[in-house]
């Protein structure tokens, strides 16, 4: 396979060398560093690209050329190669047309010239991108191969697996697929039931693993390396990897234990743009990646997939019971489960999960959306980011909103957002009052929930982003929680809840009705559903699980 390109656009002659060749200074190694002197001719060479299935990685346009400015280019780029980091290079004069760049193109980065010395004003800030562009980059050559087919839930929930956790995979149709229908009989797939093949880098075949299997396959770890942790931390979402990064930083021996994939439900977003410190925004899984990556630089132990069933409290002593059968003892224990989606209680919509019917942004299945509709149930920010996602592979993104009102629950920049994006529909009072299909979902019944009329419209995708309920079953009985199974924390644990409470003072800010239990993030009662909140509670926890580690 060739170098993934680098893209170059101006029509100055003498910037565009000037940034070719500091480009090729630091990247000819990994790349290939192509230049272009307008936006149409670089149009032309992205559809060459395209012809001969050369990967893009990186695009770095100019602002003011004359026909088809940068911006523009850029726009027109992205249907092209949906994937590629793109940057806008501008004059100090021109930052409004780099904000409106950001605001209408969703530009990844932009740059002020001149960019000397390119060591600290352009070499970083193309390394961060070409990382995460390399993180999210599915080659269509080695890696994994997962031969499954694409109305399957079990194939779905391992393409899924693989996309969270970062593992480079490539996903071939056995309906569509010659070579992939051959391999699955070489395989000896016989039935349905049998697939998908997981097709490892070295050969071996595994049909269809469970998650465990796939882990132990792609070299994640599962099992804990020792017996007990000062600080043992469920979940690995923003709170729990917060949590992670400053227990790890400030000496605390921890392990972070989480049942599916780093990252949470904040994760699977496509696009988080008001978290401070990111102007052009980030996705979920570049968030969760980035913070895996700091906790195990501090040394945290993580272990994915792995889910915690049982707790036993003894004295100062947390024991953990995991699946699988194996347990883990710690001092302090933080809860950061987050919450799961709610189902739909639209009928037929069970029998459908997986199958057209799913539950988050489900960010593997956007590429097959492309000349489809896809319909978004929700008015949150997720589902309001989820819209401008599949907008970019979508025919149309039709949006069903219970509500009256699009901006009572979504933050109002991505408000202004869909209504500009002229494939985004919006249809208030509506909501899904049945699903249906055999193999896969085929078509869906709309409820107006003010004239009670009904309508059935053809539907292959359904993403739902509706509700959220924490997992914390296995906490009956041992830490306090509300009425919808929220763990209750400090200043909202009644004395009912503090009645077998052991010690003279009161429970800290983020501490549960048992001392050393701490929970943080959305799984807490009340707690404030935004990434930064959740990440700002993590990090503080910290600071009163040492003050409780200091009296034991």
């Amino acid at each position: 396979m060739s170098k993934p390109v680098i893209l170059t656009v101006d029509d100055d002659a003498a910037v565009l060398r000037a940034i070719a060749r500091d480009l090729r200074q630091k990247y000819a190694n990994g790349y290939r560093i192509v230049q272009a002197e307008s936006g149409a001719e670089a149009l032309e060479v992205l559809e060459e690209l395209q012809e001969r299935e050369e990967p893009v990685a990186l695009l770095l346009a100019d602002q003011r050329m004359p026909g088809l400015d940068g911006v523009g280019f850029l726009r027109e780029a992205r249907s092209r190669c949906a994937g590629a980091k793109r940057v806008i290079l501008t004059a100090y004069a021109d930052t409004d047309a780099a904000i409106s760049a950001i605001n209408q193109s969703q530009v990844d980065y932009y740059l002020l010239k001149p960019w000397d010395p390119p060591e600290e004003r352009l070499f970083p800030v193309l390394d961060d991108l070409l990382e995460d562009w390399r993180a999210g980059f599915r080659p269509g050559y080695g890696g994994i191969r997962v031969i499954g087919h694409r109305w399957s839930p079990r194939s779905q929930a391992v393409k899924d697996f693989l996309a969270r956790n970062h593992v480079p995979y490539r996903f071939q149709d056995v309906q569509n697929d010659p070579e992939a229908a051959a391999q699955a009989e070489a395989a000896g797939v016989r039935e349905a039931a049998q697939l998908p093949v997981v097709i490892l880098p070295g050969g071996e075949r595994l049909l269809a693993p469970d998650l465990q299997q796939l882990a132990a396959a792609a070299g994640l770890r599962t099992g804990a390396e020792e017996p007990f942790y000062a600080l043992a931390i469920v979940g690995g979402g923003p709170a729990g990897l917060a949590a992670a990064v400053y227990g790890a930083s400030e000496g605390l021996r921890t392990v972070l234990i989480e049942r599916e994939a780093p990252g949470g439900q904040a994760g699977t977003s496509s696009r988080i743009e008001n978290y401070l410190g990111f102007p052009v925004g980030l996705s979920g899984g570049d968030l969760a990646r980035r913070a895996l990556a700091q906790a195990r630089r501090f040394g945290v132990e993580i272990l994915s997939p792995r889910e915690v069933i049982g707790l036993e409290i003894e004295g100062p002593y947390k024991q953990l019971e995991l699946s699988g059968g194996s347990r883990i003892s710690c001092h302090a224990l933080m809860l950061a489960m987050g919450v799961a989606w709610r189902k739909l209680s639209a009928p037929r919509a069970d029998d459908l999960a997986g199958r057209g019917v799913y539950y988050g942004a489900a960010v593997s299945e956007a590429v097959h959306c492309k000349d489809e509709d896809v319909f978004i149930v929700g008015a949150g920010n997720s589902a309001g980011q989820a819209a401008l996602y599949f907008a970019d592979y979508a025919y149309r993104v039709v949006m069903l909103v219970r509500g009256d009102s699009l901006g009572a629950r979504m933050s109002q920049y991505l408000v202004d957002r869909i209504t500009q994006t002229p494939n985004i529909e919006v249809r208030l009072q509506t909501e899904v009052h049945a699903c249906h299909g055999v193999e896969r979902l085929e078509a869906i019944t709309l409820l107006d929930r003010k004239t009670r009329e009904t309508e059935k419209v053809r539907a292959n995708y359904l993403f739902a982003f509706i509700g959220a309920s924490p997992h914390t079953e296995w906490l009956a009985g041992k830490v306090a929680r509300d009425r919808q199974g929220f763990v209750l924390t400090g200043p909202d644990l009644t004395s009912e809840d503090l009645r077998g409470w052991p010690l003279p003072r009161a429970p800290y800010l983020l501490e549960a009705s048992v001392p050393g239990i701490f929970a943080a993030g959305d799984v807490r009662h009340d707690s404030v559903k935004r990434v930064a909140s959740a990440v700002g509670e993590g990090s503080v926890a910290v600071h009163f699980i040492h003050r409780h580690l200091a009296s034991l």
